[in-house]
């Protein structure tokens, strides 16, 4: 009799233990269905990450103080991270005074603290960090300075893609594993309004979108990718990803379709060959091939008007942005070097005016009347002909943030 009860309660057990392992099996089948599922599982990180990757040692990886020796991270605002906004820039060469106005600009107007991720040349280092230290009364933000790193056996290739260091902004996901969300943006980026609302679009992503970007035209005609391009690219006319917001979790996890094999890969497998086998058809670089990877998943992407990614093309040949003529410019792109020439004065108006504002409450109240008054100047360009789009969201961020009492804020 005893050796009957042995045998049932060893099959009892037999089973729990199978089902056990059915439910696992389950969970993790759904957790990878999430993030593309299909496909056999590649590593999800590449090995330069876990211990030869060049200048390994001096802050990638986690977001953890301890894990940053080369990094200034002084002033903690003490906040959970998940309550901080988390917004990336990669700064290579003459770069540094407009990376500097740009995080002046995010500071300004957002209300939320912001964790910024800066990945500059070692030469930049200390002025980042002389520029930064000096805003530390603000407690507004905490910083993380990073060097350029890409996989050490094809660096050299990935920082010669398009402009210096322009590429690094593909491994960020693999780079900042402990970051979950994040909003890159390139050097020439001008917030109008908090940074909190373009990142409150995180929100609006459904369960397959990963990231968020502006579409490269509005108009055809005029449009790069639909009448040049000698590449896959999403959409009609391409995405321009000089604002890019990304759920990064969703990105790690992700398997992706491509044309190079019908085994689906995660993110940290198909930068290299999608460089290898596009190199001689691509012109930008690292936005060409975001494209692709979107052309080939475009339930991936959430994309949002061209007011959050306002660029000179948008009016440079007359206005053709109408969310932007309806409320404004949001985020304003100023590539085309315009921040730095005569050829677009509007650009320069916004840029001049930010770059010379304290954080003075009075001196950011006291911006707009001399800004319009330069604005008016610039009549004789398309762009100048529309200048009070430049300005009708600026107004706004600047009477909500510091026109009204604390308590209506």
């Amino acid at each position: 009799m005893r050796r009957y009860l042995r045998i049932v309660v060893l099959c009892l057990a037999c089973g729990f233990c199978s089902l056990l392992y059915a439910f696992s099996q389950l969970a993790v089948s759904l957790e990878e269905g999430a993030g593309g599922g299909g496909g056999k599982p590649q590593a999800a990180a590449a090995s330069w990450l876990a211990g030869g990757g060049r200048g390994g040692a001096r802050g990638v990886g986690s977001a953890g103080p301890a894990a940053h020796p080369g990094r200034s991270d002084r002033y903690s605002l003490k906040v959970q991270p998940a309550q901080r906004m988390h917004l990336a820039v990669v700064a290579c060469g003459e770069r540094l005074e407009e990376t500097i106005t740009m995080l002046k600009s995010a500071i300004i107007f957002s209300i939320r603290p912001l964790q910024f991720h800066i990945f500059a040349e070692d030469q930049l280092h200390d002025s980042f960090k002389g520029i930064l230290e000096s805003w530390s009364f603000l407690q507004t933000f905490n910083y993380s300075l990073y060097p350029i790193t890409f996989p050490s056996e094809n660096a050299a290739e990935w920082k010669k893609l398009f402009k210096p260091c322009a590429s690094q902004r593909l491994f960020l996901p693999l780079i900042l594993k402990e970051v979950d969300s994040l909003l890159y943006v390139d050097t020439d980026i001008l917030f109008l309004r908090p940074v909190d609302d373009i990142w409150s679009l995180l929100k609006k992503f459904n369960s397959t979108q990963i990231a968020a970007m502006a579409p490269e035209h509005e108009e055809p005609r005029i449009g790069w990718y639909n009448r040049f391009a000698r590449h896959p690219y999403y959409g009609k006319t391409g995405v321009n990803s000089g604002v890019m917001l990304m759920n990064m979790t969703r990105m790690r996890r992700k398997y992706f379709k491509n044309d190079m094999t019908a085994v689906r890969l995660r993110w940290g497998d198909i930068l290299m060959p999608l460089l290898k086998k596009y190199k001689l058809n691509i012109t930008w670089g690292d936005q060409d091939l975001l494209n692709i990877i979107f052309f080939h998943n475009p339930e991936s992407l959430f994309v949002f008007p061209c007011q959050w990614n306002y660029r000179p093309d948008h009016c440079i040949y007359g206005s053709n942005c109408p969310e932007a003529e309806e409320e404004g410019i949001f985020i304003l792109h100023g590539n085309r070097g315009v921040y730095h020439d005569d050829k677009q004065p509007a650009f320069r108006a916004i840029y001049e005016a930010l770059r010379n504002c304290s954080f003075k409450d009075d001196n950011i109240r006291s911006l707009l009347k001399p800004l319009e008054l330069e604005l008016q100047k610039t009549v004789h360009t398309y762009c100048g002909k529309i200048y009070k789009i430049f300005i009708k969201q600026l107004t706004k961020s600047i009477q909500d943030r510091y026109d009204r009492p604390p308590k209506e804020r």
